[in-house]
């Protein structure tokens, strides 16, 4: 058995057989344990695409989208409430923002939903159709899918692969994993990234790539799961360096990770005579750009949190409050960062709002707040604001 020549030295590795038995073994596996059900990935009326049939490349879309950074499970109800607010790339092009950031509310890493919102609408006047119309000259190539916004070459394969029945090769966080434990590689995942792009490519059966390469996802996502891998149901138990150590959940091999930094957030929840509330849109950038909160920013050193608050409404809005009682304190983490908010009512003395550090101020009635989109955070601090107008007769 002649090893592959001219690649790096990961897939030098494999032999020919064994990659002809990898991929065997593979797609054998899928049959019997695949997670078949996916809708996006079926026809309209529920069957499984025939080896070359093209799909929905919309739903596809949507949904890969969704699931950077997102579990299936998670991702599930809020597609199938995606297409039925929005059904078509014709209805998602000429939508607005706030529609979408409403709708894509709890999923998180908001920055995706106003990025599928531009790439529908660069999709739209590329094809160029009408209502009425489904999509038939869909892009085929990866180039024209990577050039538009929050669409990585991973991505882009797998919508290429998906809809198209395309042999591109792909490479998300289950396929990175799967791979890493296969040749049990030494180095964190980042500094493998060129050499696993190799072997995805080499181990792809491009006879069946759409079926390929979403066995390779279901395999890292129900049997090469992060903890716990289930070896002994594995396909590739066989020829896979990480169980050959004993100690397959030693692989990926973890980078050093810095200690998270905490940040404590002041913020105040302005009320007026009206009993309506204070809230302020976010600045398109960022992670949470776009959405609405109530104002607040970081405590500096040596502050009080009343002074952090009183500081923060006057610089952002150009308002003076008094700092009151406490409405709530809450911890939330981000992937890079810890914050712990510390919410007070505040009572309006002096100044009309202004966006001087947002792109909107706005007076809103708490029976309303449910309108627009706020981060994750700030649901925690509208249930207390609710509770609180209740126990005083306000609400």
């Amino acid at each position: 058995m002649k090893p592959i020549s001219g690649e790096n030295d990961l897939v030098q590795a494999l032999t020919f057989e064994q990659l002809r038995e990898l991929r065997a073994k593979l797609l054998k596996w899928f049959d019997l344990n695949g997670r078949d059900w996916i809708p996006w990935k079926l026809k309209a009326d529920g069957m499984e695409p025939k080896p070359g049939e093209n799909l929905c490349a919309y739903k596809i879309l949507v949904a890969e989208i969704m699931l950077q950074q997102t579990q299936l499970k998670v991702v599930l109800p809020y597609w199938q409430r995606w297409m039925k607010a929005f059904p078509t790339l014709f209805e998602l092009a000429n939508a607005e923002e706030q529609e979408v950031l409403i709708l894509w509310q709890g999923l998180g890493y908001y920055s995706r939903a106003r990025r599928l919102l531009y790439s529908a609408k660069i999709l739209f006047e590329l094809i160029g159709i009408d209502r009425f119309q489904e999509p038939v000259f869909w892009p085929k190539d990866l180039a024209t899918w990577m050039s538009l916004p929050g669409i990585g070459r991973s991505t882009a394969a797998s919508i290429l692969s998906s809809a198209f029945d395309l042999p591109t090769p792909l490479l998300d966080g289950n396929v990175k994993r799967v791979l890493t434990r296969l040749m049990a590689r030494p180095k964190p995942i980042a500094q493998e990234v060129s050499e696993l792009w190799t072997l995805s490519e080499q181990l792809l059966d491009s006879k069946s790539p759409r079926k390929f390469n979403q066995a390779l996802m279901d395999l890292g996502a129900t049997i090469c799961t992060p903890h716990n891998p289930n070896c002994n149901e594995c396909p590739w138990q066989f020829c896979c360096r990480a169980y050959s150590s004993n100690n397959p959940t030693d692989f990926p091999v973890k980078a050093v990770r810095k200690s998270l930094h905490r940040q404590v957030i002041g913020v105040g929840v302005v009320l007026n005579l009206a009993s309506e509330v204070l809230i302020d849109q976010r600045l398109n950038e960022g992670l949470l750009g776009g959405l609405w909160e109530f104002p607040g920013g970081k405590q500096e050193e040596g502050e009080s949190i009343e002074v952090t608050i009183a500081r923060e409404l006057d610089e952002e809005l150009g308002v003076q409050v008094e700092v009151g009682e406490k409405l709530i304190s809450l911890d939330h983490a981000y992937s890079h960062k810890k914050l712990r908010f510390e919410v007070h009512l505040c009572k309006l003395l002096s100044g009309e709002p202004k966006p001087l550090a947002s792109q909107a101020v706005r007076w809103v009635d708490p029976h309303c707040l449910t309108e627009y989109p706020f981060p994750a955070a700030n649901a925690k601090m509208i249930d207390a604001l609710i509770k609180y107008l209740k126990v005083k007769k306000e609400f």
